[in-house]
């Protein structure tokens, strides 16, 4: 692979950014119900605002978790939090557990109610789906995966565009009404404080990505880039909700919600699809963090890489676990109670002391960045 193919700007400037937001649009999220959760319980002003909030905190989060990994030569969680946390790195993995088990689970949920939407299947065989689609994938590495978080981008961000478009035309009247009518804003900073606590775990998760940057401009670019284009959709999607508002709230499914009042069945079914490749890119992103930490370490002390073989059974054996934890509790109590404890102990242990320990790293280690010399920029700039 030639220079100019393997940094490419897309690769160092726009790829962390849609990584970053494969691990935070989820099940909840493409849903709606985390919308529905976190930011419409505000009331309409209350969560754009709480959106806003969390598009600026985002950015300047993975802006500085992306420096510090640019910094530290940390590619995979385990390495960096061994930089960040010494001896207290196993704390972050314990984190990281509770957050897969909880993530998969809502997905889960989430594929299990998609399939009984639409199809009226069974809860399992939408799950069983998902399951079996994510271990495909991670089973195939790096690649593979970076370009499932391209691919699902596009289709991603189309469909968000169309469904505002139909939306507004078809029950946009409602929307002036409802901001009006609910102008209250009490517990918007709180909730997107507490959004993006649990979320930001993903500019860890997707460290693998950053392998492509050559300067610390690209790490802070990519990272600022990271909160607009995670957020994007929430902000298409919010608009229309807060139509239907409060009684939206209730809903499992808010986009399903919203699909039946729009009538159009074709559209029904492609947002439905585009919701299960959410579920499929967020869920990759997941398990292919836990593979590569468990690659790093194997390759250290066999010096021969983790098989494609390892890492689909690595990747089966963890999604069985998540899955039985979704039929047991369902989709709606799992974002309502998990999100939230969550989000303090990612708080604790990632955010502190990221900016404690991190920026203090930043600031006092001896050793240079590593900065592209001028042939390479020229060559990376074509």
């Amino acid at each position: 692979m030639t220079s100019e193919a393997q940094h490419s700007w897309f690769k160092r400037l726009i790829l962390p950014g849609l990584a970053f937001k494969a691990v935070v649009i989820g099940g909840g999220y493409a849903t709606g119900r985390e919308l529905a959760e976190f930011f419409l319980s505000v009331g309409p002003w209350g969560g754009l605002l709480a959106i806003l909030l969390a598009i600026v905190l985002m950015s300047l989060l993975c802006a500085l978790t992306f420096l510090v990994a640019h910094h530290l030569q940390t590619y995979d969680y385990r390495s960096f939090f061994k930089q960040l946390l010494g001896p207290g790195w196993p704390l972050f993995e314990l984190a990281y557990i509770l957050f897969v088990v909880l993530i998969l689970a809502v997905y889960g949920a989430a594929a299990g109610e998609i399939g009984r939407a639409v199809f009226g299947a069974p809860g399992w065989l939408g799950t069983a789906v998902l399951m079996a689609s994510i271990a495909t994938v991670v089973a195939f590495g790096n690649d593979a995966v970076e370009r499932l978080f391209r691919d699902v981008s596009y289709l991603l961000y189309g469909v968000y565009a169309i469904f505002i478009v139909i939306a507004l035309i078809t029950f946009g009247d409602r929307v002036p009404g409802a901001f009006a009518a609910h102008p209250q804003i009490d517990g918007w900073a709180v909730n997107g404080i507490t959004y993006v606590g649990y979320n930001i775990i993903g500019a860890v998760v997707i460290l693998p990505v950053l392998r492509h940057l050559v300067s610390r401009r690209d790490a802070i670019v990519s990272g600022v880039v990271a909160g607009p284009l995670t957020m994007l959709p929430a902000v298409l999607f919010f608009i229309p909700m807060v139509a239907f508002y409060p009684e939206i709230q209730q809903a499992a499914l808010p986009s399903d919600f919203l699909l039946q009042r729009m009538g159009f069945v074709a559209f029904h079914l492609l947002f439905q699809a585009m919701i299960f490749a959410a579920l499929l890119e967020s869920g990759t992103s997941a398990v292919h963090a836990i593979n590569e930490r468990i690659g790093h370490a194997w390759e250290a002390r066999h010096g021969a890489p983790l098989s494609h073989r390892a890492r689909l059974l690595i990747a089966l054996l963890l999604l069985v676990g998540c899955m039985f934890v979704a039929s047991r509790f369902g989709l709606v109590a799992l974002i309502a109670n998990g999100y939230r404890a969550l989000a303090y102990i990612i708080l604790a242990v990632f955010v502190l002391p990221l900016l404690t320990v991190g920026l203090w790293r930043l600031r006092q280690s001896q050793r240079p960045i590593a900065e592209p010399s001028p042939a390479l920029w020229q060559e990376i700039s074509r």
